[in-house]
This record gives C-alpha cells, structure tokens and sequence, in this order.
C-alpha cells in the first residue's frame, strides 16, 4: 500500500526534476506522460513504488518498512534521474532503458 506523504514527496520530486529539464530530448513526452500518470494515481492505494525481493529478504533479514520506503524512493529517484540526463544528452537508448525501469518500480 502507498502512503500518501511518501507518494506526495515522491511525485514533487519527480516533477521538480521535470522542470531542470526543460530541453526536448528523445522521450521526454514519455517521461512526462509517465509523470503525469503518477500523478493522477494520488489517492489511488494500489498505486505506488514496488520493488523485487531483496537479497537481504532471502536471508532472513527483516528491514523495517520505513528503510524499505526510503530505499525504494531513492531507487526511483535515481532512476528517473539518469533517464532525464540521458534525454537531455539525446541518448535515445540509455533514457528508454531507464524509463522502462522506472515503470517497473511504480506500479500504477
């Protein structure tokens, strides 16, 4: 389930990267189409950041949901980071496989 603080900081942060970016590169209507759809999840509480098992799960190690959180928006945070450096350097292929990843990670 998506906690609504966490997926309000999470959306701002996404979208304020969309506005250090403001140079039409290869996917940048992908990556604002996919913002956008994050958006229009608020309130949705299936929508949200998901993530594959850990290795530390397969372990025996039991991470607080807290530290799964955190480590989750800095996953995808990153994420669409380096998607928006590569669409901004015209890098089609390097910024469609990390939007292709970012999708994975939110579930929308």
């Amino acid at each position: 389930m998506s906690n609504p603080g966490i997926t309000a900081a999470l959306v701002g942060a996404v979208l304020g990267l969309t506005a250090a970016n403001a140079s039409a590169g290869p996917c940048t209507s992908d990556i604002a189409e996919f913002e956008a759809a994050i958006a229009r999840s608020q309130g949705n509480p299936l929508a949200g950041l998901s993530a594959p098992q850990s290795v530390g799960a397969d372990l025996g190690h039991q991470p607080t949901p807290a530290s799964v959180k955190a480590a989750q928006k800095k996953t995808f945070a990153a994420t669409m980071a380096r998607a928006k450096r590569y669409d901004a350097q015209g890098n089609g292929p390097g910024c469609t496989r990390e939007l292709t990843a970012a999708k994975r990670m939110y579930i929308l």
